[in-house]
């Protein structure tokens, strides 16, 4: 069977063929790997495998085991993919039959040596010169390497979140070196209060950040913008402060005004409450004369009141006038509650009585 290192180095060359042949191969590798999986534990299939490896060679190395790789590498569809392994398909032979235990490295041999079309890992461009940093840590191991691997790219670094720099040594605002020299920096989150920092606390900040200040200490401390005068809410919200910043939050609607969540933090009651041992409650309107006219009731609602007709009559131009007969027969067929008589006279009369 074919040694797990050559298979690795078969599917990093199609990731080598991507970019030098210009199509998609991530389907061409999972297909590969899946082709020695699948032929991995097979044979001839012709019932006796112990005389047709000794007669016709073990099927591990054969060309029938190659073939049905191949076979099963590229989708039906994929143009690109089937012509690449058509166009190279005897270099494929070869190193299966010729090459494999000289050259064990088939990425080496074929895509770098043979056809040229990708560098060694951590070398990148026409000559495969060396990344920043070295080939063996490439951007010193904190970024990408542009072009590592292949024929292409610049070379230049892209650091990874923390590092900048065109070598990724230095570190980006919010952390700092914890270690650094010539070829190796490790770079640490400061404390959430520094915008800039020399190490891990509060009190190592060379600045802090917005919504902290520096304290007598040297620290940087939270600011509580919710004790500034005028507050930075508007008069229907209160001010809730958090690390480095605060929200503001709609007050209960029992209140004109609050000091923080709940009908006990009102500064004042809305219309229709009142404040009960420091809690702003409905008022019960109903509790007096209010809906006036002549078979009206009250129904109380928070924060307010509705004046509906009573049982058997309709409203009528502002007036509560009698049902005709017929009609009311039919209602009481089906009772309507009061409340539902409310709510179907709540858009007339509320807020006229």
């Amino acid at each position: 069977m074919l040694s797990t290192g050559p298979e690795l180095r078969l599917m990093r060359l199609l990731s080598c063929l991507t970019l030098a042949l210009l199509f998609q191969a991530s389907d061409a590798k999972r297909d590969l790997k899946s082709g020695f999986d699948r032929t991995a534990k097979q044979n001839f299939g012709g019932g006796n495998t112990a005389w047709e490896e000794r007669k016709l060679s073990k099927y591990e190395t054969s060309e029938i085991r190659l073939v049905e790789i191949l076979e099963g590498l590229c989708e039906s569809s994929s143009f690109e993919c089937n012509r690449m392994v058509e166009e190279h398909e005897e270099h494929f032979e070869t190193w299966w039959f010729r090459r494999k235990t000289k050259h064990p490295d088939l990425h080496r041999w074929f895509c770098i040596e043979m056809i040229k079309v990708c560098c060694p890992k951590g070398t990148f461009g026409p000559d495969c010169n060396a990344c920043v940093g070295g080939s063996e840590r490439p951007c010193h191991g904190n970024g990408r390497c542009d072009g590592d691997g292949t024929r292409g790219g610049n070379g230049k670094c892209s650091c990874v979140h923390g590092y900048n720099g065109e070598f990724c040594l230095d570190c980006i605002d919010g952390y700092y070196n914890e270690v650094r020299n010539d070829t190796f920096s490790l770079c640490t989150e400061c404390h959430s209060s520094c915008k800039t920092c020399t190490g891990p606390t509060s009190q190592d900040c060379d600045e802090c950040k917005e919504g902290w200040e520096e304290d007598d200490q040297k620290t940087c401390v939270d600011v509580n913008e919710c004790s500034k005068d005028p507050s930075p809410c508007k008069e229907d919200q209160y001010c809730l402060n958090t690390e480095g910043s605060y929200s503001c939050n709609a007050c209960d609607k029992v209140c004109s005004g609050c000091t923080g969540a709940g009908p006990d933090k009102c500064q004042a009651c809305a219309s229709g409450y009142q404040d009960t041992e420091d809690t702003c409650t409905d008022i019960d309107e109903c509790s007096e004369a209010v809906c006036t006219k002549e078979n009206q009731e009250c129904v109380n609602t928070k924060g307010s009141y509705v004046c509906i007709c009573s049982s058997g009559y309709e409203e009528h131009d502002g007036e509560c006038v009698q049902m005709p007969q017929e009609r009311w027969v039919r209602q009481n067929e089906k009772p309507t509650s009061r409340e539902s008589r409310k709510q179907q006279h709540e858009s007339v009369y509320l807020g006229y009585y």
